[in-house]
C-alpha cells in the first residue's frame, strides 16, 4: 500500500470497506441468504431450508449448469485462439495498423451484447452458414464477445516481452516456428492461463445475446436463473445464481493454480 501513515492506512481501509460492503459483498450475501430463505416479507429473506437446492442441483438445472460451462470452455478456447493468433500477428504490422485491428477487436464491447447478439442471429440464419437453432450460434456469440479480452491481454503481454529470448534463439538456428512454440508461447503462458479464466468468468454469466439465440435443448444457466425469477420463483432462481458463482468461482481457482505454476517454471 501506497499510504505510509497508520491513520492514513485505516482510513484507506474505511473507505475500501464502506464502498466495497454495500456495492459488492452486501448483494451477494443477499443472494446467498435468498437461496436459503422460505420468506422475504422484510427488508431481507428470512427463515431456513435447503429444498431450494435440490432444484438447483438437479434435472433441468444441472443440465442449465452442464450447458454453461461447455458453452464457456469452448467460447474461452475459440476466443484465446483467435486473440492470441492476432495479437501475435498484429505485434508485426506498423502502428497504425496495429490500432485499427485493436479497434476490430474492441468493436464488440462498444455496443450493447444485445446488439452483437441480434448480428449473430441475422448473420448465420441464411445458408451456407446456417446455425440458427443450433448451440454453435451461442458459442459464437458468446466468443465474439469475449475475443477482445483475450486479445487486450495478450498484446499486452507481448509488449511487456523481451525480445532478447527471441533473438537469442533465432540466433543459435532456431526456427521461427520452434521460437514460436518453445519460446515466446511458454512465455505467453500466464498471461494466456489469465486470459481464459476472464474470458471464461464473461461467459458464464452473459444473459442478453443469449436470450436471443439460444434454442430449447441448449439453455445456459443464466437464462435458467432469468426465467425462475420472472416467473416468481425468487429463492429458486437464488440458489441457481449461487450454483452459478460457486462452478465459476471454481473454475477461476483451477485456472490461478495454473497460472501460478507457469509463472514460476
Amino acid at each position: 500500500m501506497l499510504v505510509h501513515s497508520r491513520a492514513a492506512r485505516w482510513a484507506v481501509w474505511a473507505v475500501f470497506l464502506v464502498l466495497f460492503l454495500p456495492l459488492f459483498a452486501l448483494p451477494l450475501l443477499v443472494v446467498l441468504g435468498a437461496s436459503f430463505a422460505t420468506h422475504w416479507s422484510g427488508v431481507l429473506p428470512s427463515g431456513f431450508t435447503a429444498a431450494h437446492y435440490e432444484a438447483a442441483t438437479r434435472g433441468e438445472a444441472l443440465q442449465a449448469l452442464t450447458t454453461s460451462l461447455a458453452t464457456a470452455t469452448a467460447a474461452s478456447l475459440l476466443a484465446l485462439a483467435t486473440g492470441t493468433w492476432a495479437a501475435l500477428a498484429a505485434a508485426a504490422l506498423k502502428q497504425r495498423y496495429r490500432k485499427a485491428l485493436d479497434a476490430l477487436f474492441v468493436l464488440p464491447l462498444a455496443v450493447p451484447s444485445v446488439v452483437v447478439g441480434l448480428a449473430t442471429l441475422v448473420a448465420f440464419s441464411q445458408p451456407p452458414m446456417l446455425l440458427n437453432g443450433t448451440r454453435w450460434i451461442v458459442i459464437i456469440a458468446h466468443s465474439v464477445l469475449v475475443t477482445a479480452f483475450a486479445h487486450q491481454s495478450v498484446s499486452a503481454a507481448l509488449a511487456r516481452l523481451d525480445p532478447a529470448y527471441e533473438q537469442a534463439a533465432a540466433s543459435l538456428g532456431a526456427s521461427p516456428a520452434y521460437v514460436l512454440w518453445r519460446v515466446k508461447l511458454p512465455l505467453l503462458l500466464p498471461s494466456l492461463t489469465a486470459a481464459a479464466g476472464l474470458c471464461f468468468a464473461l461467459s458464464m454469466g452473459e444473459l442478453s445475446a443469449t436470450m436471443m439465440l439460444y434454442p430449447p435443448d441448449w439453455t445456459p444457466l443464466p437464462v435458467l436463473i432469468y426465467a425462475a425469477t420472472d416467473r416468481g420463483a425468487l429463492f429458486t432462481g437464488s440458489a441457481v445464481a449461487v450454483v452459478l458463482m460457486t462452478a465459476t468461482l471454481l473454475v477461476l481457482l483451477a485456472v490461478s493454480r495454473i497460472r501460478t505454476r507457469a509463472s514460476y517454471r
